[in-house]
């Protein structure tokens, strides 16, 4: 079946969803985009996902060409037409088109909005069971990472730092302490089992699935402490894991090489999952 995205209003064959090369998502990486699982067919958390595009829109006074409403009636409709029963669906919206390269906002401008969706076995991922190794980079990033911004450039040079190294992701690393995944959030267990993941800031992206984590730890008594860790308190710690709308939870086993523990994906980690699925499955729209 041939794939289906959405471009501007229009239900389109993805090899024919084109946007100008005037967009200034092209030009300026001058967009927001989100990411928002899908899992038997249904859209996991997709009130939080949302709920930061909202908030990253605004931060960049980008208006919206669609209620939030209507984009979920598109995604489900992307996701209808697609036939996805486990993935993801992209959404990103940009300052729109206008006829030349000017910094400025331009006015009397429509934004753009595209959608479209990819296949992933989240669950039942192969990862889930063995657990990842991350490297550490520099984060070199700008001073906005709140902002779900498309401008990932040092994202991209991170991931593939990690690839090249055989890693399932980098942890960012600014005056000696972890940030984040170049496309997670991360977390650690301490020896006297207390739960700690960075607090929100602009140093951070506000991850969808880190906050349902949270929330869902709280729940069942665990100590949270959100502030920053260093990779060497990560290295001593009882277990580690990540966070992110495209892999859930995820385990990670080794840091630079180094082993975790055992090496092994922990006790926690692994039942943290399973309640976050359970979640997910419950509140899937």
């Amino acid at each position: 079946m041939e794939q289906i995205a959405y471009v501007n209003g229009s239900f389109v064959p993805l090899a024919e969803a084109k946007v100008s090369i005037l967009d200034r998502g092209f030009l300026f990486a001058d967009g927001i985009y989100e990411v928002a699982a899908v899992l038997d067919g249904k859209l996991i958390d997709n009130a939080s996902h949302l709920a930061r595009l909202e908030r990253s829109v605004g931060e960049i006074s980008l208006p919206l060409p669609e209620t939030t409403t209507r984009i979920q009636e598109i995604q489900k409709e992307l996701v209808a037409r697609n036939n996805l029963v486990n993935g993801m669906v992209y959404l990103e919206v940009t300052r729109g088109a206008d006829t030349g390269r000017d910094f400025a906002f331009p006015k009397g401008v429509k934004p753009t909005l595209i959608m479209f969706t990819s296949v992933k076995d989240i669950v039942n991922a192969p990862s889930a069971r063995t657990g990842i190794g991350v490297i550490t980079v520099p984060d070199i990033r700008w001073a906005r990472r709140d902002v779900k911004s498309v401008a990932l450039l040092a994202q991209v040079l991170a991931k593939q730092a990690a690839a090249e190294a055989g890693a399932g992701e980098a942890w960012m690393v600014e005056d000696g302490k972890v940030t984040e995944g170049g496309s997670s959030s991360a977390f650690i267990l301490t020896p006297d089992d207390v739960l700690v993941t960075r607090q929100n800031g602009s140093e951070i992206l506000p991850g969808c699935t880190r906050k349902a984590v949270v929330a869902l730890a709280a729940e069942r008594q665990l100590r949270i402490e959100e502030r920053a860790f260093s990779i060497e308190e990560a290295l001593a710690a009882k277990e580690a894991f990540i966070t992110s709308a495209t892999v859930f939870v995820q385990a990670v086993v080794s840091i630079d090489g180094k082993t975790v523990a055992n090496g092994k994906p922990g006790p926690v980690t692994d039942r943290l999952r399973e309640i976050y699925v359970d979640f997910a499955r419950a509140t899937a729209v």
